[in-house]
């Protein structure tokens, strides 16, 4: 997934990277709230020496202090410091627990020791970092301090007492803690920060497992890439279709309309030497919209001076009769049975487009729609009409299609943007070929509005209404391709 197709999939999955980002926000906002504010207070001290007064000793006793430094910054947290601070001050505490909240640093090329405390009421941070400081300075010269020598031996001779040993080192405070005014936790603008931060970046990972686990086909190219068959022609999405589906009567200059129109300009133009006179629209799963699909591109068709056919072959959810309003009782099932004949059942929507509904349901649609009857009735119709399209149930679900699609001279495959997925495209695709049915191409419907200052400025244009085209037959008695199309 390159940047731009990254920046689609945000576009059209936003809700998703908005969800994280609120949720990350209020987690980092009930982090803030629930934690107990917690302060800090800083002490410091500075070792020197014992040594003697001239430079080369003071040298010796700086070296030596800076060696020694980083050691005694371990033992700040043991327990000789801390126990007697959980005593002194009578903490509520385990000299353990108190260590965890006792951290101590020594800057390198120092002879200093920075010591923090942490705790949840600032003036016993304070107390705790002093005490602590003092207590760590005896510790320190207690343990720098060399044993006391043996006591000589009596000879009867009176003896000098030789001094007592005193610490080569010695520790001052030069900073005593002080009661912090402010908590230095939880910090708001970090944790808001740190959530906005987070929330973007799982919005994001989120929108790209989604993008990459869903195998539906988002676009018309992707469609054409992913099938091999032509794309004749993309519909876009109209809220209003389920109440007026039909949208290609004369007049009409809406998108959708123009989108069926150009559906029809260019079947027309993409089998020249050998134009299918009998075309078979169906789908791959119900609801991609395979009967509207049929419906406007007969209408489409009869605008443009054809004169046409649209045959119900749903026979299990047949709903042509009642886009257009037509009775359903009598039709397809009725000739096929041969209670009536097509003159008499069939039912005319428009001047030159003509309706045979589906009919009765009957108990095996399968069977009638391969028999040899159902090829007669597809060629007493091709001799009356120029163009019969035929309504039929989704591919993959049953195999009524599958029967027929032999019958037919040529198949629009429909498929939904955005809802069906390549693993049911390529299944359909591959049954129309074992059963050698002629794929035209795709219409893929429902499909996002297309944007851009064109689009904005076409209903303008539109105003002017469409020409009214005549149909003259080529050699096989086809319509030949219209003209004064945009």
């Amino acid at each position: 997934m390159d940047l731009r197709g990254f920046l689609k999939a945000l576009a059209r999955r936003w809700p998703t990277a908005v969800v994280c980002l609120v949720l990350a926000v209020g987690a980092a906002c009930a982090a803030t709230g629930l934690s107990t504010p917690t302060y800090e207070a800083r002490t410091q001290l500075f070792v020197a020496t014992r040594s003697g007064e001239d430079m080369v000793q003071l040298t010796q006793g700086q070296s030596f202090s800076q060696a020694r430094v980083q050691s005694y910054a371990s033992i700040v947290t043991t327990s000789q410091v801390t126990q007697p601070v959980v005593r002194k001050l009578r903490l509520r505490t385990t000299p353990e627990e108190l260590a965890s909240r006792i951290t101590a640093e020594a800057p390198l090329n120092t002879v200093l020791i920075n010591i923090n405390v942490r705790d949840t009421v600032p003036k016993r941070a304070a107390s705790i970092a002093n005490a602590v400081a003092e207590r760590f300075t005896v510790v320190v010269e207690q343990l720098e301090t060399p044993p006391r020598p043996a006591p000589p031996k009596p000879t009867g001779a009176r003896q000098s007492v030789p001094p007592p040993p005193v610490s080569p080192v010695a520790l001052g405070i030069t900073q005593k803690a002080t009661t912090p005014a402010a908590p230095v936790s939880p910090r708001p603008l970090l944790n808001l920060a740190v959530g906005v931060l987070g929330g973007l970046l799982v919005g994001a990972g989120l929108v790209v497992l989604r993008e990459t686990l869903d195998t539906t086909l988002k676009t018309s190219r992707a469609l054409t890439e992913f099938s091999g068959l032509p794309g004749l022609g993309s519909i876009p999405y109209d809220k209003q279709a389920p109440r007026r589906p039909l949208v290609t009567t004369a007049g009409q200059h809406s998108p959708r309309a123009e989108a069926f129109r150009k559906l029809r300009t260019n079947l027309q133009f993409a089998q020249v030497d050998d134009r299918p006179r009998i075309i078979m629209v169906t789908s791959s799963v119900p609801g991609e919209g395979k009967t509207n699909t049929a419906a406007n591109l007969a209408l489409s068709l009869a605008e443009a001076g054809a004169s046409t056919c649209l045959v119900d072959c749903d026979l299990r959810r047949p709903c042509v009769a009642k886009t257009f309003g037509l009775v359903q009782d009598a039709g397809l099932t009725t000739v096929l049975i041969g209670q009536a004949r097509v003159g008499d059942v069939i039912q005319q929507a428009d001047d030159r487009l003509a309706v045979l509904a589906s009919g009765p349901k009957p108990p095996n649609p399968t069977e009638l729609l391969g028999s040899t009857r159902m090829s007669e009735l597809l060629s007493e119709l091709t001799s009356t009409y120029d163009v019969v399209i035929i309504d039929t149930a989704p591919l993959l679900p049953v195999a009524d299609t599958l029967g027929l699609a032999p019958l037919a001279q040529g198949t629009l495959l429909v498929v939904r943007a955005s809802k069906t997925s390549r693993d049911q495209v390529r299944a359909s695709v591959e049954a129309l070929e074992r059963v050698g049915s002629r794929a035209l191409g795709t219409v893929f419907s429902m499909a996002a509005a297309p944007k851009g200052a064109g689009y904005d400025t076409y209903r303008g244009y539109g105003e002017l209404p469409a020409p009214r085209m005549s149909a003259h037959l080529d050699e096989s008695g086809a319509p030949a391709a219209t003209a004064g199309e945009k």
